[in-house]
């Protein structure tokens, strides 16, 4: 059975003990990127490598962190049922 959680914690992306790493084709890139980076105090590695496609994967993670999602109140069964007919909710539609 494989072990899922080993009981590290993992630090999050952009910082200083888990640096974005990132490549970039040209110097002119490694500049804006870098600006980016020190404009939102993240840690980073960004590596020059002109002979492979640019790999900006942790920057746009950075970017569009996802929002936490909300979740919809549900109706208790002794509650009144919400289709209007006056009736608790387990004698109406939660049949």
């Amino acid at each position: 059975m494989k072990k899922i959680f080993d009981g590290k914690k993992t630090a999050k992306l952009g910082t200083e003990k888990n640096p974005a790493v990132v490549h970039v084709k040209t110097k002119k890139r490694m500049k804006e990127v870098a600006k980016i980076f020190e404009q939102n105090n993240w840690e980073c590695k960004i590596e020059l490598t002109a002979d492979q496609p640019e790999n900006i994967d942790d920057l746009e993670i950075l970017l569009n962190w996802p929002k936490p999602q909300e979740v919809e109140k549900k109706v208790g069964r002794n509650e009144p049922c919400p289709c209007g007919s006056g009736n608790k909710y387990k004698k109406c539609c939660g049949k």
